[in-house]
């Protein structure tokens, strides 16, 4: 139950969660609010619709699409995929994060964004920092202008920039679709959203799994204990993401290739779900349209 913060389940072939990473376990009281009225009102919509769709993809979620009557799992919906110009983006988008990534070797770059909403606080972005300079690796790092959780502007550790100028690139936002599918990416440290989830798993990139709140805990446990595609980190005593446990997870993500073929598998899963000739999403979107016509 969740008084004895003891591991919730829905159903045995869904990943269980604990207390702690509940829907709406936010640390802002207003933010738990909100999104509690989310969850408890949500279900109620499905009295008066038909059919719901979803992001999602039939043969990687089964287990919890059954358990939703008369949803219609219709991705991954990206925006490479939609023909128009995308309006969607919150900031202006870096394009130049692509011409480096160009000069860096295949499968070599951290990827490392965190969404639109995620915050830290100084310790955190310093550990953070000090881990990605201990793996030796090159990274590309999304800085959000209100990444830090007390309004101020995030302030690296000193030496830090010059220290690692010739293998990182920063941007404040960056057309993250096509950083995933650049073949010199090789993981994504990523916050676990739903929409990087999907992002990631289409181009079959390994994630390194560092949730905040929400449905990003249970979107972990997806990737790590049922799809196998990346691995958590864990805080220590203090609350903390440790420099040490950051460069350790990277360097076994990289050298794992039973992770680099799960990442691949899915993938492919992912995109025959579009398939015309059959994919199960583009199935459901056009019996959906059917439907829609036959009213």
């Amino acid at each position: 139950t969740v008084l004895k913060d003891e591991a919730i389940s829905v159903s045995k072939d869904v990943p269980a969660w604990t207390s702690t990473e509940i829907g709406w376990g936010f640390p802002d009281p207003v933010f738990q609010k909100l999104f509690f009225g989310f969850y408890t009102i949500f279900p109620q919509y499905y009295k008066f619709h038909d059919w719901f769709l979803c992001n999602s993809i039939y043969e990687l979620d089964s287990a919890a699409l059954q358990l939703v009557p008369n949803v219609l799992p219709i991705g991954p919906l990206l925006a490479s995929n939609h023909v128009a110009t995308f309006a969607g983006n919150l900031w202006p988008q870096d394009s130049t994060c692509l011409q480096w990534l160009d000069n860096q070797a295949s499968g070599s770059v951290i990827y490392v964004a965190f969404g639109s909403s995620t915050t830290v606080d100084s310790q955190q972005l310093h550990e953070l920092a000090f881990g990605l300079e201990l793996t030796g690796q090159p990274f590309l790092w999304v800085i959000r202008s209100d990444l830090m959780n007390d309004g101020s502007l995030a302030k690296l550790p000193e030496g830090f920039i010059n220290r690692v100028s010739n293998r990182a690139k920063f941007v404040e936002w960056a057309p993250q679709e096509k950083v995933l599918a650049h073949p010199s990416v090789a993981c994504f440290m990523s916050h676990c959203g739903w929409n990087s989830t999907m992002e990631g798993l289409t181009m079959g990139v390994p994630f390194l799994c560092w949730p905040y709140h929400a449905d990003q805990f249970c979107n972990r446990n997806y990737i790590c204990d049922v799809w196998r595609i990346g691995l958590g980190l864990r805080k220590d005593e203090h609350g903390v993401i440790t420099r040490n446990e950051i460069s350790s997870k990277i360097k076994t993500l990289l050298s794992s290739q039973d992770i680099k073929a799960n990442a691949v598998h899915v993938k492919e899963v992912a995109r025959k779900s579009l398939h015309e000739s059959g994919g199960s999403s583009c199935r459901n979107f056009n019996n959906f349209i059917q439907h829609i016509k036959s009213i």
